[in-house]
C-alpha cells in the first residue's frame, strides 16, 4: 500500500491547477493558437500577452474547485503509473 499524499497548499493547488489548464486549454484550442501565431501580425513579444489570457480562464474556478480538479488529475496519474 502506498503512503498517503501530502495535501498541497493553496498556492501549489493554483500552481497545478494553472498548468493543468494551460495544458488542456492549449490542447483543445491547438488550430486555432496555430492560426493565431501563424498571422502576419503576430510578434514575439505577443505570446506573453496570448499566455496571459489563456490564465485568466482560471479564474471561473473557485479554490475549491481547482483543488478537486487537481486531486483528480494526480489521482489519475498515480493510478495510470501503478496500473
Amino acid at each position: 500500500m502506498a503512503p498517503p499524499q501530502p495535501t498541497p497548499g493553496p498556492s501549489q493547488v493554483a500552481a497545478d491547477f494553472t498548468a493543468y489548464y494551460l495544458q488542456r486549454a492549449t490542447h483543445e484550442f491547438a488550430e486555432d493558437l496555430d492560426r493565431v501565431r501563424a498571422a502576419a501580425d503576430f510578434k514575439h513579444d505577443a505570446l506573453a500577452v496570448l499566455v496571459h489570457a489563456l490564465q485568466q480562464g482560471t479564474a471561473l474556478f473557485a479554490p475549491a474547485e481547482q483543488r478537486r480538479i487537481v486531486t483528480a488529475t494526480a489521482a489519475k496519474g498515480r493510478q495510470a503509473v501503478s496500473g
